[in-house]
């Protein structure tokens, strides 16, 4: 048999399950609403519901979506880039093995019940009200529950397991000999880091972003739990078109745009990285002729970093 025959069942598997339930959503989002029990019809076609999923009702929901994700994928990279290297770098490979339990430990959880228990520590009522209170940083009940920011600190919490993973396993593939010869070339721990750690864990990056990004701008049981009218997200909008008002055409409308949406946003950002990363790779770009005069401790550091680059991919 080919070769390729080995990735027919992968094939046939995302066919199945992906490629044909978005064909679907696709092909729904031209149709309309047929009556009141009717769901959806496709006798006529148009971009009527595309029009409609970009009113302003609607539209300031895609911008709230929008700047949850952004900001959300922001903090989860914030915070989880520093526990990744101290997990890889800096504890001991004794106890890595118990620390990634440890960061896996909410996905032992459901996540309707996570999300849950945030609506009960950020209630007015809650215990964090009443602490706050009694060491008076705060002089009345919480009041953030409902609102945007409840959703981001809920959104964190889910979705930083997803972003600390990946940076792990790149920060670890990086290895104490590279960073160590970082060094005696004469780099200091920072440009050990900066140039050299996380230039090679890029690709735990890219990976960490995409892995919160994506399914963060489809949440909608984060954004039902912890935000209200306040925290509106696109992902309550799809739900309720398809299951209380039972308007599938809209749905999947607002379905395609949000997909649309989130890979425009990836496409952007890739394109922004690239232009902020061309003028430091033509900075660090070092010629031959004049290497050995005019190359420091940096310089020397970063070109070791791109060798080892190109020897571990």
């Amino acid at each position: 048999m080919p070769r390729f025959a080995l990735a027919i069942p992968a094939w046939a598997w995302l066919a199945i399950f992906f490629v044909a339930p978005v064909a679907m959503v696709v092909w729904f989002s031209f149709g309309y609403k047929p009556g009141i029990f009717g769901t959806h019809a496709n006798d006529v076609l148009s971009f009527d519901r595309y029009l409609e999923a970009l009113s302003p009702t609607f539209f300031s929901t895609f911008l709230n979506t929008l700047w949850i994700g952004l900001a959300g994928t922001a903090l989860c990279l914030l915070i989880g880039l520093p526990v990744a290297y101290w997990m890889a770098v800096k504890a001991p490979p004794s106890r890595r093995g118990l620390l990634i339990a440890l960061v896996l430990v909410p996905f032992w959880t459901n996540f309707l019940v996570r999300t849950i228990g945030w609506q009960v520590i950020l209630a007015p009522e809650g215990w964090l009200s009443t602490l706050l209170q009694d060491v008076g940083l705060i002089g009345g009940p919480l009041d953030i529950l409902y609102t945007r920011s409840a959703v981001l600190i809920g959104v964190v919490y889910n979705y930083l397991p997803l972003m600390i993973l990946p940076l792990f396993v790149a920060f670890d593939r990086v290895g104490t000999p590279v960073r160590e010869a970082s060094k005696d070339l004469g780099a200091g721990r920072w440009r050990t880091f900066l140039r050299v750690t996380l230039p090679l864990a890029r690709p735990g990056v890219i990976a960490g972003v995409l892995l919160v990004f994506i399914p963060l701008m489809g949440d909608y049981i984060t954004a039902t739990v912890l935000g209200g009218a306040k925290g509106n997200m696109v992902g309550q909008l799809v739900a309720s078109q398809f299951q209380a008002a039972q308007n599938w055409a809209l749905g999947s409308a607002m379905a395609v745009m949000l997909i649309l949406v989130i890979m425009v946003t990836v496409a952007v950002g890739a394109l922004v990285v690239w232009l902020v990363m061309l003028p430091i790779r033509s900075r660090n770009r070092l010629v031959l002729g004049d290497a050995p005069a005019a190359a420091t401790g940096g310089d020397r550091a970063s070109e070791a970093a791109r060798e080892s680059e190109e020897v571990l991919s």
